[in-house]
């Protein structure tokens, strides 16, 4: 589950942002390998296996997993996010700027997170579901935290705990399909939010690209949600396919990609992601040793 998310998140480094299918298709084809950020890209420093600024915060949420075995602290984590953050040389997004802004200026770790609803806050909180997979009330704890440190518009953080109850709920055997009427049942109080999950689970099959584009491409949880939902449910057996297709959709596929990832990956599909990604991840190593050190 958590390597698949990081896994889809390199993959989406390529072309994240890239809003134009047309240019994807044209400029890059399938994208079936993890690739360098292209030209122009909003992460010109990074290269072909490394993170967006999405993956780099997940791995440093896994660090600080590591360090307190394997329970979430909202305060000593956000000093070392605060920390991290400051000194980060990749791409700051706007709710990373106005939570550092706020946390000097003295607001308290619960009370300081941008009013943003991208999906970003959520897609971060894979590591977190590893840790409380047997202890889903924990789990809601640390994720609501985790995600509020930084964004807390309308529907960020119902958003990340229906992601994290629906992987709670395939962790321990559910289908996706399951998983989400679950996680839908223990309530959403955004309702836009609640709509468009819900319209996912009437949705016929078809196109993935058309479904993200009508959803919206944008990091808007409202938008980007939906997409990764509609895409699980149509490429529930493969997480090659399921990411490939994120990727190909545009837009903020590295957010949705790490959604994706983590769904899809909290089933029995360790063994199908595929071993050319892992291998060319820069910090594989570095994320299976975080990994054998938490209980």
């Amino acid at each position: 589950m958590v390597l698949a998310a990081f896994a889809a998140d390199s993959l989406a480094l390529g072309v994240h942002w890239i809003y134009d299918t047309e240019q994807i298709d044209r400029q890059v084809g399938r994208i079936a390998d993890l690739l360098p950020p292209a030209e122009g890209s909003y992460h010109p420093q990074k290269k072909r296996g490394e993170f967006t600024h999405y993956g780099d915060q997940s791995l440093h949420l896994l660090h600080h997993l590591v360090k307190n075995h394997g329970q979430f602290s909202l305060p000593e984590y956000a000093r070392d996010w605060q920390s991290f953050m400051s000194q980060y040389s990749g791409y700051l997004d706007r709710a990373s700027r106005a939570t550092l802004q706020n946390l000097e200026g003295g607001a308290a770790p619960d009370t300081c997170g941008s009013p943003s609803t991208d999906l970003g806050g959520a897609a971060r909180i894979a590591p977190l579901i590893y840790c409380y997979r047997e202890d889903l009330e924990g789990l809601l704890v640390a994720v609501r935290a985790q995600t509020a440190l930084t964004h807390s518009g309308p529907g960020s953080v119902d958003g990340a705990v229906f992601l994290a109850r629906s992987c709670f709920a395939i962790l321990h055997g559910a289908t996706p399909r399951a998983a989400f009427i679950e996680a839908l049942a223990g309530g959403i109080d955004d309702i836009d939010l609640d709509l468009r999950l819900r319209r996912c689970l009437d949705l016929p099959d078809g196109s993935i690209r058309q479904a993200v584009k009508e959803f919206g491409q944008m990091c808007s949880i409202t938008a980007a949600l939906p997409g990764a939902m509609y895409t699980v449910l149509q490429r529930e057996n493969s997480i090659e396919e399921a990411l490939i297709e994120t990727a190909m959709a545009g837009g903020d596929s590295a957010a949705r990609g790490m959604v994706v990832g983590m769904i899809l990956g909290a089933g029995p599909g360790m063994a199908k992601i595929p071993v050319r990604w892992l291998d060319n991840l820069v910090r594989y190593q570095e994320i299976k040793a975080a990994l054998e050190k938490l209980p």
